[in-house]
Parts: structure tokens; sequence; C-alpha cells
């Protein structure tokens, strides 16, 4: 490699080592991170912490994993491995078939809350082969639906953005709620006076608020989500032909 050009600082982009210690391999590894941050959370994960919790020092885990971005690539590719895509089917059903996908994703992001914070130092988080099926198989079902290629990878980026976008307010709102010890519903009876204190003068707000007492708050939750999703397929429904453009 010339002397000017740096390599590219992404464990996508370099060969993976090809002899491992049988006790200590990159997916040992992988695994036992994406626990500590289950867990503890972003702020617990370090190479040291890590290297303690595998009973080995940092050294010999810089073996398999360059440094801590390498590491976050690493564990973000393998949750994004817990999706499920559909496979595209009948074009008549794509809908369904995205809706089911954007569930799984949002699925995914609550259940490892702490990929919100970390999304944005990923390095080349695309190229890992986790992600790359995934989007793989989500254009698949866009180009099904009718979508021409091009489109279709606007489309998947699209949806993804949004759920990104609400799974990272709601993950962040959950994980607060973990902190405090308390189930969803208590922590919200404990909000409600100051709540109607607030809305008081906005009759609005008030009215949303009242309506949405009488319903379980993860369902409400999965509703305001769904009514994206679906008004995201609504608006990209509308670039297909009359004739693809079936449910």
């Amino acid at each position: 490699m010339p002397a000017d050009k740096q390599p590219i600082p992404s464990v996508w982009a370099r060969p993976r080592p090809k002899r491992e210690q049988p006790a200590l391999s990159r997916d040992r590894i992988v695994s036992e991170a994406i626990q500590l941050l289950d867990t503890e959370g972003i702020e617990a994960l370090s190479m040291r912490s890590l290297g303690t919790r595998l009973g080995a020092g940092a050294t010999s885990l810089y073996r398999h994993v360059a440094n801590k971005d390498e590491l976050i690539e690493l564990v973000v590719d393998e949750v994004y491995g817990e999706m499920r895509v559909p496979d595209a089917g009948d074009p008549a059903h794509w809908r369904a078939a995205v809706t089911d996908a954007a569930r799984s994703l949002r699925s995914m992001v609550l259940r490892h809350p702490w990929i919100v914070s970390v999304l944005g130092q990923v390095g080349l988080a695309y190229l890992g082969p986790n992600l790359m099926r995934q989007s793989e198989r989500l254009l698949a079902l866009f180009q099904a639906a009718g979508f021409a290629p091009g489109e279709a990878d606007q489309a998947m980026k699209a949806l993804i953005a949004y759920v990104i976008g609400m799974t990272t307010s709601e993950a962040a709102y959950l994980s607060m709620l973990a902190r405090s010890g308390q189930n969803e519903q208590d922590w919200l009876e404990s909000l409600r006076p100051a709540a109607e204190q607030a809305a008081r003068d906005h009759p609005l707000v008030r009215h949303g608020y009242t309506e949405q007492l009488v319903k379980e708050p993860a369902q409400i939750r999965e509703e305001t989500f769904d009514y994206g999703v679906e008004r995201i397929l609504d608006g990209l429904e509308t670039r297909l032909s009359p004739k693809a453009a079936t449910r």
C-alpha cells in the first residue's frame, strides 16, 4: 500500500484472520459483547471490560478485532441478522410483506436499544453480511411489487429511515423506563396529573390524551408505528402503475 494511503477503518474492509484461537473466536467475542450491551448498555462496553468477561486480556481481543469501532460494526451486523424479511412472493401481497419486515426491524431495535446510539458510528455497516442480505431481500420485495431497481432502493431507504427514526425515540423511552424500575402503566399513571395540567389550555391535545387513556401503552405505540408504515406505503403505492398497485 502506498505510504500516502491509509487503510479503510472498517472490519469489513480487511481480511478476516485466517487462524483463530479455538477458545476465543471472533464469533464468541461478538456474542459476549452483545450480552454486555443488552444488560449494561453502551457505556459499559470497552475492550478491557469485554476481555474481563471473556477471561482474556484486551491484547488477546485485538488479535480478532482491531479496535472498539470494529467491534461496534460487528455487533450491529450481528443483531441485524435477527431481522426477518419475507420472501418476495405474490406481488399482490407486497405491502403485507414489507410491513412484516418493518415490524421485525422495530422489534430488533427494541430488543437491543443500545443500537440507536451507535448507528452513526458504524463505518461501513452496509458491507456487513447480515445487513447486505437483509437489503437484498427488501429490494426483492420492492422490485417484485413493480418498482424499478433504482426506485426500489430509494423506497427501501425511506422505509428504513422511518423505522429507525421512530424506534430511536421509542427505545430511549423504554430505556428510561427500565432505569426507573417502573412498568409503563405505573409510570404513565404517575405522570397523569402533570400531563392533564399541561394540556389544560390546549383542547386538541387534551382530547387526544383523553382518548389514549383507555388503551394499553404498548398498543398505542404499536398503532402509532403501524400508522406511519401504512402512510409511507400509501405514498409509495402511488408510484406504481394501476396494474401493479394491488394490495
